[in-house]
């Protein structure tokens, strides 16, 4: 409390205004023990908050070593297998350029060309007879029923089967 001093001299005192938090009407008459486990359900749900709050970071830290450490060591193993896979492949090719250059070089002389002239396109020369050999037709299998065939049919039947 203080005294007023002034003009007046009154000499009465006046109480200081402090503001005072009101409490809502549910939780006047409350004791002190239900004030400290107000406190200590506080104290709780901030280490719970806490503890989410260091998993998601962990989980964070782990997916940036994930991302900046192993994919790319990773992909940088997985090279070897396919640095194998197009060399092979470049080897292939080259073997079938090769080829294909050996072809060009005899089809640029008179005697490939008189050649693939035949094999390609039927050339015949002055002289020359063609005659065209056809392949054999398929053999029947359908045998007729009795003694000797129905034992033949089961062999061809066999063979048929495993080749």
């Amino acid at each position: 409390m203080k005294k007023r001093s002034g003009p007046s001299g009154s000499g009465r005192t006046q109480r200081s205004r402090i503001p005072r938090l009101r409490r809502p009407a549910a939780e006047r008459g409350t004791s002190r023990n239900s004030t400290r486990r107000r406190i200590e359900e506080a104290a709780a749900s901030t280490s719970r908050t806490t503890l989410l709050i260091g998993a998601v970071s962990l989980v964070v830290v782990g997916a940036a070593i994930t991302s900046v450490i192993v994919l790319p060591l990773q992909t940088y193993l997985g090279q070897g297998d396919e640095i194998d896979r197009l060399e092979t492949e470049l080897e292939r090719m080259t073997a079938i350029n090769d080829d294909l250059q050996a072809e060009v070089d005899r089809l640029r002389t008179d005697t490939g060309v008189e050649e693939a002239a035949r094999d390609q396109l039927g050339y015949v020369s002055d002289g020359d007879v063609r005659e065209t050999i056809l392949p054999f037709p398929d053999l029947p299998t359908d045998l007729p029923n009795g003694w000797p065939y129905g034992v033949i049919d089961e062999v061809m039947n066999f063979r048929m089967s495993n080749p």
